[in-house]
């Protein structure tokens, strides 16, 4: 069975291709190289002993999209992870996010309704939730006004998958992940960032390596047990692994619904302060930080109620936050050398 997996060169992309392969998924990948190497390609060769196809299209382009459906008419599934994250930037440059990860669903989809069947996988984000009333966070919490364009494409791309299963053959699953963070134990595929790290995980190791200065963690001063914010760190081999069970939800035909959601976290929320503390016990680096003012837009606490993902959907995350810091710091030090880290 051919599966197209869509940003497959990115963090989770390239985690899931090879989870993808390990149980005997035939895998094309696309990826426009914007955020990710053909090195990869090599990475995921290393870990699964094949290569996935690999196509370099830009999803935005409507020809080529149709053009790539004409090539490989045997794809009978999705997993659909290509699109800008930066929430940062999405403020800045609205139509650049609504272009990217909307444009790009459309254009999926339409070519996906042409068949007599279809399994999605869209890859949404707790960010839909946004600051939510109460902990845990349930797949029935109600989905708050988006607090970025970016979190605004998770909601409507969201609408978009309801709105074409109700009238197509399209199958659907809405995975919203939590904080994915670490690298396959392997070190050969991890998250690598261009420029400076949007996200936690990769500032504290390039800060330990000795590539960032300092980390600055935003705000002490949250209605939280040390004052820094509260996330749920999920391990990417856990969450890649997610996705597997989803798309073999789907073409076993277990679903009850034309698109089902689920939330994927630990079900545990870590602060800020403990996420360092526990990269210092796991790695023996002592990390150089300062609190610096809040950031605005961000949430105070979020953490999943697994329950569903669980008992539903039949997966469960395994890995701890030790073992998602230690093989990112692992990755690190691969990819720049042992740095001043050592």
């Amino acid at each position: 069975m051919k599966i197209l997996v869509t940003g497959g060169l990115g963090f989770i992309g390239s985690h899931t291709v090879v989870e993808l392969q390990n149980v005997g998924f035939d895998v094309v990948v696309i990826d426009d190289l914007s955020n990710a190497s053909t090195e990869v390609l090599n990475g995921i060769e290393a870990i699964t002993g094949k290569k996935p196809d690999f196509e370099q299209i830009d999803l935005r382009d409507k020809a080529a999209v149709q053009d790539f459906f004409k090539k490989y008419s045997d794809v009978s599934g999705v997993i659909h992870f290509a699109a800008s994250k930066a929430v940062g930037e999405s403020v800045q440059n609205p139509l650049l996010y609504y272009e990217n990860n909307l444009g790009a669903l459309v254009y999926i989809l339409q070519e996906l309704q042409k068949k007599d069947a279809a399994n999605f996988i869209f890859s949404s984000s707790c960010t839909v939730y946004g600051q939510a009333e109460k902990m845990p966070i349930s797949e029935d919490t109600p989905v708050q006004a988006a607090m970025s364009p970016y979190g605004n494409t998770k909601q409507i791309g969201e609408e978009i998958i309801r709105d074409v299963a109700k009238v197509s053959n399209i199958t659907a699953i809405l995975l919203r992940y939590f904080n994915p963070v670490g690298a396959h134990p392997s070190a050969n595929i991890g998250e690598l960032p261009l420029g400076v790290p949007q996200n936690l995980v990769p500032f504290i190791t390039q800060t330990a390596i000795g590539l960032r200065e300092q980390l600055s963690v935003f705000g002490d001063t949250y209605p939280t047990p040390d004052g820094t914010c509260v996330r749920d760190y999920i391990h990417v081999v856990d969450l890649a692994k997610a996705h597997v069970t989803a798309m073999q939800r789907l073409t076993e035909h277990k679903n009850t619904e034309k698109v089902e959601v689920f939330n994927l976290g630990t079900g545990k929320g870590n602060s800020v302060l403990e996420v360092i503390k526990a990269f210092e016990d796991a790695t023996g680096q002592k990390l150089n930080y300062k609190i610096v003012p809040p950031r605005e837009g961000d949430v105070t606490e979020a953490y999943a109620d697994t329950t569903k993902a669980n008992e539903v959907l039949g997966w469960k995350a395994e890995l701890s936050l030790t073992d998602a810091l230690g093989s990112a710091w692992k990755w690190e030090q691969k990819v720049r050398g042992d740095g001043k880290g050592k």
